[in-house]
């Protein structure tokens, strides 16, 4: 078989030949599936490897200590004999993988053969095709978690028992410093605890990355960023605890630390960092400094590890193999994500130029993992496609219920109820409404009293209520806007369709597959197709003036959409991935819709991907005539750039369309917009009248729904296809 070595000596790595290991009494012989690079610890030890003597001996003093030790011991010779000899060695690396059990040793009887594992341990989970792993050092995994995902077990156990150290309670803010791959797991299980998260690290794309994963704000530990948000969570008094999981030589970590806990905090040391306490700033704060001892109880303990002798669980309730089976447990269940962390997937026998390149700091990565020949492509192909499975588009039928509009009193004007009247609706939508002749706002529903006391005295609504079931069966309400937080927006929409109300639902029409099918079921149940989602741009004047002069496509075209959508800021409900679904679930389906509409087809698969670290995007779609459009959805771009360019090209004829300030086309004669429009225009306007003329009219929606369903069936699809690494067919498109 074959195992990752290095020679400590000379630094050298190889992918080594060497003997299979027996399999004994009390574990478990494992092939490897997938193996974890810890891109903090093992690639220090690979680091090391690569300096002088000199070098080594100033990066080890405790090993100095020991040696020293040893020459007044056994003298100098046998010291050196001795030393020499463990450097000019093969020493193993890795400590965290998940594979399938091949023999089962005497004495266990927790796993069989064929049994999908994680396993733990720099001496037993080893980057190498098969590991005897001792009973206490391996869990099974639980059904559905993918064996990628299980691979970080261990690093995910490290992180677990740096937050059981710290102690941290329901309501608490924590500082994580260091975002590195044990600093963003400790990130994601602080928040699924309850506890509002600073995060300091001064590469961008990582804090980025945390605040994505559930980090209220982060920032460089040199700026005033993080101090400031550490204020604005804390009143001023400081976090309850700080968790170290940085590295290096600095002592930047500890001094912020102490600057920045409250008086009695804890401060967690997780990583390997310097540790020189400035005794007055610890002292005068009181500050509790707990060290977590790499995966939990039992390690480093013999009888523990080899032996398999349990610590009672009346007297030690998280052991090393407990946090192993409930980090994964926590990933099972979807309280913390890893895949966002995987920044690079390789297979086994690239192991050592894989090494190189992030030692040279080619390969930018928080976690690489290996994948071993011993997998059958097959196995790779149904993980991938059980990250990522086809979508499905639902049928839209209208089978039941009464498909036309109600009746209407000629002239009477369409009374119009709104839920929910947030800053969008209050700022896009009824400043457009309030005054229209022809339409009466009838009701406002929010969740607050006095919010909507406030609307109505803002806008002029007849009625202000906080009770939702009154309107809907309120018969002379005619069209419900449904203007609430994105996690609300299927069901709220669902039961206006039921109760029979024209429905103005903005975007996102559904955050899961499940949903959208609901809304759709609801279509069929009443009957009632009447829905409109708010994607305004397709109804913006300036792009409505460029498409009528581009005329008649026969080709097939190739578009592309720039979306500058910038950084949220830290606090913002749009952070909240959880209940609220990914920033590009909230966004993404104005620009599928309005590529969908240049195109005058609905896509029929999806690909995306997204670099390490942030947010951007890079979404390519496919349309039945073999047209693509592709929309790079950037959050990392500067501020005073445009926030939206689109280019469609097709038939020897192109259209541009500069942030809905200018537009051009291109042909046999050029065509350019005015450069000085009276308004950034993106539509709300248009297709508002548009609604309000549908529903008094009783004719079809301005959308058909069977685009409306098909536009938030791809922006689902998005999702599934970062998950799967692989397109992702939307199946049922027309």
């Amino acid at each position: 078989m074959k195992q990752v070595v290095q020679n400590y000596k000379s630094g050298e790595l190889a992918l080594l030949d060497v003997p299979v290991p027996g399999c004994k009494p009390g574990g478990v012989l494992v092939r490897t599936s997938y193996s974890l690079i810890s891109t903090g610890t093992e690639l220090m030890k690979v680091s090391e490897a690569g300096m002088s003597m000199l070098g080594k001996a100033r990066s080890r003093p405790d090993q100095v200590a020991k040696v020293a030790q040893s020459v007044a011991t056994n003298g100098l010779p046998a010291t050196y004999r001795k030393v020499m000899g463990r450097l000019d060695s093969y020493t193993p690396l890795g400590y965290s993988l998940c594979g399938v059990v091949e023999q089962v040793g005497a004495g266990i009887d927790d796993v069989k053969a064929g049994d999908l594992v994680a396993c733990a341990g720099n001496e037993h989970a080893l980057h190498a095709e098969l590991n005897w792993v001792p009973k206490n050092l391996y869990t099974p995994v639980p059904d559905g978690l993918a064996p990628r995902h299980a691979a970080f077990g261990t690093v995910g156990s490290i992180a677990l028992q740096g937050v059981r150290q710290g102690e941290s309670h329901l309501g608490e803010v924590a500082l994580v410093i260091g975002l590195g791959l044990i600093g963003q797991l400790v990130v994601q299980l602080l928040a699924a605890s309850g506890v509002r998260v600073v995060g300091a690290d001064p590469d961008p794309a990582r804090c980025a990355l945390a605040e994505r994963l559930g980090a209220a704000a982060c920032g460089d530990p040199g700026s005033a960023a993080v101090e400031v948000a550490v204020a604005e969570l804390t009143g001023g008094h400081g976090v309850d605890q700080v968790y170290l999981a940085a590295g290096g030589g600095s002592n930047q970590p500890v001094e912020l630390a102490a600057r920045l806990c409250r008086d009695r905090g804890r401060v967690v040391d997780i990583g390997k960092c310097r540790l020189d306490l400035p005794w007055n700033a610890y002292y005068e704060k009181e500050l509790d400094v707990r060290f977590s001892r790499s995966y939990g109880p039992g390690r480093y303990d013999p009888e523990y590890e080899l032996q398999g002798r349990d610590y009672p669980i009346g007297y030690v309730r998280w052991t090393e193999r407990r946090n192993l089976a409930c980090f994964l447990d926590l990933v099972a269940r979807g309280s913390v994500d890893v895949e966002p962390l995987v920044s690079h997937v390789a297979d086994f026998d690239d192991a050592v130029p894989t090494y190189q390149r992030l030692k040279d700091g080619e390969l930018k990565a928080v976690a690489v993992l290996f994948r071993y020949p011993g997998q059958p492509q097959e196995a790779d192909a149904e993980a991938a496609q059980a990250q990522a499975p086809s979508v499905a588009v639902p049928a839209v039928r209208r089978t039941g219920g009464t498909a036309s509009a109600p009746a209407r009193a000629a002239g009477a004007p369409v009374r119009l109820a709104f839920v929910g009247a947030g800053n969008y609706a209050s700022s896009m939508l009824l400043p457009h409404l309030a005054g229209r002749e022809g339409v009466e706002l009838s009701t406002v529903v929010t969740t607050t009293a006095l919010s909507a006391a406030n609307a109505q005295r803002k806008f002029g609504f007849a009625d202000a209520t906080t009770d939702l079931d009154a309107v809907l069966g309120d018969p002379s309400v005619d069209a419900v806007f449904v203007v609430t937080r994105h996690s609300s927006h299927a069901e709220l929409t669902r039961k206006a369709l039921l109760a029979g109300k024209a429905v103005f639902v903005e975007k996102p029409l559904a955050l899961t597959e499940d949903e959208l099918a609901d809304v759709v079921a609801a279509v069929e149940e009443s009957g009632n197709a009447r829905l409109q989602v708010g994607f305004n741009r397709r109804f913006a004047p300036l792009l409505h003036d460029a498409r009528r002069r581009f005329g008649t496509r026969t080709g097939p075209a190739a578009l592309r959409y720039l979306v500058n959508a910038g950084r949220l800021d830290h606090g913002s409900w749009y952070l909240q991935e959880g209940s609220e679904g990914t920033r590009f679930v909230g966004e993404g389906g104005h620009f599928i819709d309005t590529a969908s509409w240049l195109l005058d087809a609905d896509p029929v698969s999806v690909w995306a991907t997204a670099p390490s670290g942030n947010d951007d995007l890079q979404v390519v779609l496919r349309y039945p005539d073999g047209s693509t459009a592709t929309i790079s959805y950037v959050t990392s771009g500067p501020s005073g750039f445009p926030k939206e360019t689109l280019d469609l090209i097709a038939d020897g004829r192109a259209l541009r369309l500069d942030d809905f300030v200018r537009a051009s086309v291109y042909g046999r004669k050029r065509w350019v917009s005015s450069r000085l429009p009276k308004a950034r225009d993106k539509g709300q306007n248009a297709e508002l009248a548009a609604f309000v003329r549908a529903v008094r009219t009783g004719g079809p929606m301005p959308v058909p729904l069977e685009s409306l369903v098909a536009t938030t069936a791809a922006t689902l699809a998005v999702r599934a296809s970062l998950v799967g690494g692989a397109p992702v067919t939307l199946a049922g498109a027309r």
